[in-house]
């Protein structure tokens, strides 16, 4: 099939790898306009923009592809197909049937279930115990279109977002290039989705990873894996914020007379919090200004105490 492929992150560029390696011509991408990071503010391509470039496919970069001019140097491109992963912009009706198949979605979730722009995050976070990758067929509204193929996996008590992105990144390569096999061959069936069992995936922000100690251990450890690596869960201790990379929870009864955020223990590896149910152990953890290290390796330099708080400044007066 000739494709135009649309996406931009890490998780877009693991299904046009998948794409190319199945022999299907990619007629051009289309990803986000360079970024500038860190402090240099150095302009950084895309990881979809450098697959691209290493197998000699075109780029665009429209800040707006729905804008005339993106829509008429969209219709260049010969394409059967249009696949959009992650892209980061909306489609318009006029983009949606250019091509004859029109536009399908690798989506990271099993639909209708978690619609919106973080589904990895929100399933660890919401406690579910399988996800998968979704392929729709696209139409104007937010992941509404009708599905065509799913592959689902197992949400691993310890996976955290990166591990588990970078399994969905992988299915979603596999599910896309099953689908388009199907569709050649007349063998998918839309399914319409039910809009009563949807739920909306929000997008993440960094105020989203404030710990609150009042809640169960085991809602706060899938609080600090659907945060990890980003944005991160954290908490603050004696003024000064501190983030929570890795813990384990121990579902017990509260300590009695223990406030949440009071901390219980303190061994060689890690300390251990009283939570609103349980109490959680904490064995990665990262000080404001210091690098993420082991709880073995921050206790070297941290004095941390049975009865000290964490939490923010009102929580911990």
């Amino acid at each position: 099939m000739k494709i135009v492929f649309m996406g931009t992150p890490d998780f877009a560029a693991g299904a046009l790898e998948a794409l190319i390696k199945a022999g299907h011509e990619i007629t051009a991408v289309v990803t986000q306009p360079d970024r500038a990071k860190g402090r240099s503010k150095e302009l950084l391509p895309s990881p979809v923009k450098v697959c691209a470039l290493e197998h000699g496919i075109p780029v665009m970069q429209p800040r707006k592809i729905k804008t005339p001019e993106g829509v008429e140097e969209l219709k260049r491109y010969p394409a059967d197909i249009y696949i959009v992963a992650a892209f980061g912009q909306i489609l318009s009706r006029e983009i949606l049937d250019i091509p004859r198949f029109g536009c399908l979605n690798i989506h990271a979730s099993l639909l209708p279930r978690y619609r919106g722009a973080s589904p990895i995050q929100h399933v660890i976070i919401d406690g579910e115990k399988k996800t998968g990758i979704t392929i729709m067929q696209m139409d104007t509204g937010i992941d509404t279109g009708d599905m065509l193929y799913k592959k689902e996996i197992e949400i691993a008590p310890d996976d955290n977002y990166e591990t588990l992105h970078d399994k969905l990144m992988l299915l979603g390569g596999e599910a896309i290039v099953e689908a388009l096999a199907l569709l050649e061959a007349g063998k998918l069936t839309p399914e319409k989705q039910d809009d009563s069992a949807s739920c909306y995936a929000s997008l993440i922000e960094k105020n989203m990873g404030e710990i609150d100690f009042s809640k169960s251990a085991v809602a706060i450890d899938r609080l600090i894996r659907g945060m990890t690596p980003w944005p991160s869960a954290y908490t603050f201790y004696q003024g000064k914020q501190l983030k929570i990379w890795k813990a384990l929870p121990a579902v017990t009864e509260k300590a009695l007379g223990r406030m949440p955020g009071e901390i219980l223990k303190v061994d060689k590896e890690s300390v251990t919090v009283s939570t609103g149910e349980g109490s959680l152990k904490i064995l990665e953890l990262q000080l404001e200004g210091k690098k993420r290290m082991s709880a073995h390796d921050f206790l070297l330099g941290i004095r941390m105490t049975p009865g000290d708080m964490l939490g923010s400044v009102s929580e911990t007066q």
